[in-house]
């Protein structure tokens, strides 16, 4: 009976329990879904086994697919993306045609698409603001530039994406209800996120440490400690059993990759951080060609994105910056607002100041940007009772959510007309 109903709850946890829910999943579905299978039915894109990277804003489709990435960075993502290649070539008929193509992307759109339902459901069942509120803020989310090209990429990030909502939906509603994260459950995001990026391991430990009473009460320290070592320890074997136990690799591997992504370029700090670190996930800014080859004489052309021009997308990141700020001092006590802006400092550390990838931070969204949406949603919550406040809140992101639309649609016509004419 107990099994009985952990299942009962890990399907409610995951899958649509309304008619709201249904019609939500079954509208990005449809919507990423049409947009990922015009890409991959008629242009070549987002997989090219002659493309070995950066075909489209640093996004390595081929080396993910093909191998799951460095296993400095991806200890487990060999093995699921193992799983992803061999359903897209049963469906193909093994071979890397539109319909391995096609396969990929939906896999993505539904990865995606899920990540919106779950936010939904954070916003609805943990914040509990109005379905209409929380619609908009799954609406403004899912114009986001890392959530359109998340939609039909097959990369880490995508799943990365995915499960962190998850993960944070499921691990604030164990804390709402005073219940520790379960151990089962740590060691099954440690290993699901930790597998596909090393350094988002930490943030599925996150929650644990804002249980209630957990540095007042002995047992439950132990308890957590306890948790924390399996989880640890079982994530270790898997990713050393890969290594056959050489743990030297690690280290030579991790410094050459520090090395080869954190040197400075010649574009200012303050502006990466602004146009691609923050800004740059959000809204696009214009776009940039490259020649590059795969030296085997195979050349091809590779978009990337450019810092951003005039003073609006500055004033856009800037506004946005400002209101998840605003409610992150009015929630401060609240500790579902501490675990997200923990999160997010993360991230803040290996991209803004170690400079890991900042120069290409546009791609890495999928760790973090989704804290926007949380942070905007608990700050008109705040305002619940102060509705010229609250209605102030709303006017200004509904403002944001206008030029966001106009500025991304005009971008996607940008890069489909490159898919045009180079990927044809």
């Amino acid at each position: 009976m107990k099994l009985t109903n952990k299942l009962s709850g890990f399907l409610k946890t995951v899958f649509p329990q309304n008619k709201t829910e249904w019609s939500l999943l079954l509208f990005f579905l449809a919507a990423y879904g049409f947009f990922a299978a015009h890409i991959a039915l008629n242009y070549r894109i987002i997989f090219d086994n002659r493309i070995p990277w950066d075909a489209y804003f640093s996004f390595d489709n081929r080396a993910i697919v093909m191998t799951g990435g460095g296993f400095e960075r991806h200890p487990l993502a060999h093995y699921f993306f193992d799983m992803i290649r061999n359903v897209a070539k049963w469906i193909s008929g093994g071979k890397y045609d539109a319909d391995f193509r096609l396969t990929l992307a939906l896999l993505s759109t539904a990865a995606v698409s899920f990540t919106m339902l779950h936010l939904f459901k954070y916003l609805r069942n943990i914040i509990r603001l109005p379905v209409w509120i929380c619609i908009f803020l799954v609406l403004f989310f899912s114009l986001f530039s890392t959530s359109i090209l998340l939609s039909f990429t097959p990369e880490t990030y995508t799943y990365t994406l995915f499960l962190l909502v998850l993960f944070n939906y499921y691990a604030a509603l164990r804390l709402r209800k005073n219940q520790p994260v379960s151990p089962a459950a740590l060691i099954l995001g440690t290993v699901t996120v930790g597998g596909l990026t090393i350094t988002n391991a930490a943030k599925v430990f996150i929650p644990v440490l804002f249980e209630n009473g957990l540095f007042r009460r002995g047992k439950k320290f132990l308890s957590a400690a306890v948790r924390g070592i399996v989880a640890v320890a079982v994530f270790a074997l898997l990713y050393l059993n890969r290594l056959n136990f050489d743990v030297q690799r690690i280290f030579t591997k991790t410094g050459e990759q520090y090395e080869k992504f954190s040197n400075p370029k010649i574009t200012p700090l303050w502006d990466m951080i602004t146009s691609w670190f923050w800004g740059g996930n959000m809204l696009f800014p214009s776009f940039v060609l490259r020649d590059y080859h795969n030296k085997k004489r195979f050349e091809y052309k590779a978009i990337f994105m450019d810092v951003y021009t005039g003073w609006a997308p500055y004033l856009f990141a800037g506004l946005v910056f400002g209101l998840v700020i605003w409610g992150y001092v009015t929630n401060f006590k609240n500790k579902l607002v501490q675990i997200l802006m923990v999160s997010f400092l993360v991230d803040v550390i290996i991209h803004v100041v170690m400079k890991f990838g900042l120069h290409t931070a546009y791609i890495y969204g999928g760790h973090f940007i989704f804290v926007v949406p949380l942070m905007l949603g608990w700050l008109i919550s705040y305002y619940k009772d102060v509705p010229l406040k609250r209605m102030f809140i709303l006017a200004v992101a509904g403002i944001l959510f206008i030029f966001l639309l106009m500025n991304n649609a005009f971008r996607v016509q940008e890069f489909l007309l490159f898919l045009k004419v180079f990927y044809a």
